[in-house]
């Protein structure tokens, strides 16, 4: 049983409700937009977000519909906005497949993303529950602010990490923290707890940005999505914050010639990547990695032993460990 299967075990009939009502949301007879959806169906991933609005809930009380159309509007809010991001970062695989601006077009990229934002807002809609829209209303903010933060962290500078944790922060941690608040929302859990609970979904939010990031300094090929495009795209992610940070070698000026003046050939980005790893890059942001799964973990200490909180202690640490 892999760890992904051991978490969903204890929401086992309840994920597939969700997978259910996801695969329904997406049905059309538009043949265009039928053939999107159906490839995006396909590539839909672990689908950890409304797993963990799921187990948000059902830490506190039973899973309703609230819940399940909760969860529907995220996945689709985070299904249109990966669709999104493919066409800004001009990324062409996507879980190790042809992302969906790469077997079609950029203005259908676009379109179908859209399209899936909509229906997001229509499942956010049917929880008629107003603290979900207005959830709902402020990631999707949050999602675009941080992506536009993104595009300006291209300088080194002395708040480089500062602004770095600024920007995961609403690029994906407030993601995962409006999944596990809207769980708790759909059962109408107490203010501690959806403190607790929110707390908990951004601290594994950072965890999980930040292995993504750590990815990319990696050779790994089951990641299933290209390695070195940070760096190709002059993005000061924390390995390399850190790495130029605290180091004063003579390779270090050159690094930041390359990066001015966007000199990414292989080599070069093999340089970089090297750079990177000799100067501490990975392991200090593993070691920050593995803080913010602590932190996680530690909101959890409040709630009674169970079989779903053991499933969101495994999230946070799978987060961490995880390969791809």
């Amino acid at each position: 049983m892999t760890v992904i299967e051991e978490i969903r075990k204890s929401i086992a009939p309840e994920m597939q409700l969700f997978t259910e009502t996801f695969a329904e949301a997406l049905r059309t007879d538009n043949p265009m937009l039928e053939s999107v959806n159906e490839y995006v169906l396909q590539k839909s991933g672990k689908q950890l977000r409304p797993m963990l609005v799921l187990l948000a809930a059902k830490l506190c009380k039973e899973i309703n519909n609230t819940t399940i159309y909760g969860a529907l509007s995220l996945e689709l809010l985070h299904t249109a906005s990966l669709i999104h991001d493919d066409v800004v970062d001009d990324t062409l695989e996507r879980r190790g497949k042809p992302s969906v601006n790469a077997r079609w077009t950029n203005k259908i990229a676009i379109l179908s993303g859209d399209y899936i934002l909509s229906k997001s807002l229509e499942s956010s809609a049917k929880t008629n529950n107003l603290a979900i829209l207005k959830a709902m209303a402020n990631i999707g903010m949050q999602l675009s602010d941080g992506e536009l933060l993104q595009l300006t962290c291209t300088q080194l500078s002395s708040d480089a990490e500062k602004n770095y944790f600024n920007m995961i922060r609403k690029k994906t941690a407030l993601l995962f923290s409006t999944c596990t608040e809207v769980g708790g929302i759909s059962v109408n859990a107490t203010n501690e707890q959806l403190i607790h609970l929110r707390n908990y979904g951004e601290y594994i939010g950072i965890s999980f940005q930040i292995k993504d990031d750590i990815f990319d300094y990696s050779e790994n090929i089951n990641i299933g999505k290209p390695t070195g495009n940070d760096i190709r795209d002059g993005k000061f992610t924390l390995p390399l914050i850190y790495a130029l940070q605290n180091t004063n070698s003579e390779v270090k000026e050159d690094i930041l010639l390359l990066l001015k003046n966007k000199e990414f050939t292989t080599e070069n980005i093999h340089t970089i990547t090297q750079f990177t790893h000799n100067n501490g890059g990975i392991n200090y942001a593993v070691q920050k990695m593995n803080e913010y799964k602590d932190k996680a973990i530690e909101e959890l200490n409040g709630f009674p032993d169970s079989e779903i909180k053991k499933s969101l202690i495994l999230c946070a640490e799978y987060v961490a460990s995880r390969k791809y």
